[in-house]
């Protein structure tokens, strides 16, 4: 069950880096009045496709994915969101897709008209709030391209480098550590193939010295250039 708060920005890890960074402190409490925190479980859905398009979000904490089923029934994953991610489907009377949380997630979400009125009074917000549309966008595209590739190999290295611009968890030891936010089930419908063909190239990676696995939802990255050159990025 989703639990809601008042919103705290001054709490708020996202602050510097989300839609609302920039704006005054003066600003930024009136925009808090409009919005409340909310809490969602792993596997709960936010926004469902096709449902009327009356709030929007900034991702607070977790990891959420955008995703469609298509005419033959099967689910197509549109993106991934990340911390500071901004949901919305502004200026459009419904949704186009669901975004459905792959793992815990905290939310603060507002009413669409709220957001659409804070972006006409405040030049600086509606940029921000457009900026983090286009490269939502960018990174659609960027997926597509991805699964339109013909080798497993080279769609799950460049899944791998998508990640690690989006969701690493810094350097470690013996490279940089990666959280996986996806199961293997869901990179391999992603990457339309098969765990087992997800397993088998992991492990190819790491025979080459390029991954190293640690745990089951986390990768060592023991050489991005091998990496971007196996997803054929250089």
């Amino acid at each position: 069950m989703a639990e809601h708060d008042p919103l705290h920005c001054a709490e708020c890890p996202v602050r510097d880096i989300a839609v609302c960074a920039g704006m005054g402190e003066a600003e930024r409490r009136d925009l808090a009045r409009l919005g409340r925190r909310r809490r969602f479980a792993r596997g709960q859905t936010i926004f469902a496709a096709g449902d009327d398009s009356i709030a929007c979000a900034t991702l607070v904490s977790g990891t959420l994915k955008l995703a469609r089923i298509d005419a033959q029934g099967t689910e197509r994953m549109l993106g991934l969101v990340y911390p500071a991610g901004f949901l919305a489907r502004l200026f459009a009377p419904t949704l186009d897709s669901s975004a459905i949380a792959l793992t815990d997630v905290e939310l603060c979400l507002f009413a669409r008209s709220d957001v659409e009125r804070e972006m006409h009074a405040h030049s600086g917000f509606m940029a921000r709030v457009l900026a983090a549309t286009t490269d939502q966008l960018a990174q659609s595209h960027a997926l597509i391209e991805l699964i339109g590739r013909n080798d497993a190999r080279a769609r799950l290295a460049g899944l791998l480098c998508l990640l690690v611009d989006q969701h690493c968890d810094g350097p470690a030891d013996n490279g940089l550590r990666l959280e996986l936010p996806l199961g293997r089930g869901d990179i391999a419908a992603l990457l339309g193939t098969t765990i087992e063909t997800i397993s088998r190239q992991i492990g190819a990676l790491e025979a080459e010295g390029i991954v190293r696995r640690d745990g089951l939802r986390h990768l060592l990255i023991c050489d991005v250039g091998m990496l971007h050159r196996a997803a054929g990025l250089g």
